[in-house]
């Protein structure tokens, strides 16, 4: 089998995408971040995920990106709640973290090649978030561009490296129709951006509604408890 590694967070979109990647006969080999996150209570999800699914290694790597801050995510910023649709889809909101999937996939690709593996999975979406620049499709490609002029497997030859979005264009009621597809227990996911103590959601940031909202519109219940 082919071997891929996954950026898995523990939300739904990673976590849909590593179902999906499954499902291509990929051999798994999943890798979580903690960078910091105010919502690392996710990494927990990512552990449950990945035991469900079924992965051949499951790694956690810690970086501290609180250290340059600049996101609600990673300093000391509020987390946008009850925002309407149209702000959610214009301008690039404060959850940004910069540069995040860069160093994640820049992380990823490390990972790759330690395991001889030269698919690489994200769960970028360029509908729901169409605000963050590092989920464009442009981005990808210049990355999947790079992976192969940075890297000794590449320059020797000897593999070409492959960046896959599978969820790139799917609305998030499309997502939700694909982790019910290949049978995802989409309750162990967590998508908020601002979770209590226990793990529940807030149900009103960005993150919250765009689940909920995508639920309701696929048609399918949310296990998942809100607060």
């Amino acid at each position: 089998m082919p071997r891929a590694v996954v950026l898995l967070s523990g939300g739904l979109d990673s976590s849909t995408t590593l179902a999906v990647a499954k499902s291509q006969g990929f051999d798994l080999f999943a890798l979580s971040v903690d960078y910091g996150q105010r919502h690392r209570i996710e990494l927990e999800r990512a552990v449950a995920v990945a035991q469900a699914v079924g992965v051949a290694d499951h790694r956690t790597v810690r970086l501290d990106l609180r250290a340059i801050g600049g996101s609600a995510l990673t300093a000391e910023i509020g987390v946008p709640k009850d925002r309407t649709d149209e702000a959610i889809g214009h301008g690039v909101p404060v959850t940004y973290v910069p540069a995040r999937n860069t160093i994640l996939l820049g992380v990823a690709l490390g990972y790759a090649e330690t395991v001889q593996a030269f698919d690489l999975f994200i769960g970028a979406n360029v509908l729901d978030y169409s605000g963050y620049p590092d989920c464009r499709p442009e981005f990808l490609q210049a990355f999947e561009n790079l992976a192969n002029l940075a890297t000794k497997a590449g320059t020797e030859g000897t593999g070409k490296f492959r960046v896959h979005a599978p969820l790139l264009k799917l609305t998030k009621a499309e997502i939700i129709r694909e982790a019910v597809k290949w049978k995802l227990d989409v309750g162990l996911t967590l998508s908020c951006y601002d979770p209590d103590a226990t793990g529940r959601a807030c149900g009103r940031c960005d993150s919250c509604s765009l689940r909920k909202k995508g639920f309701a519109e696929a048609g399918v219940s949310d296990p998942k408890p809100y607060q």
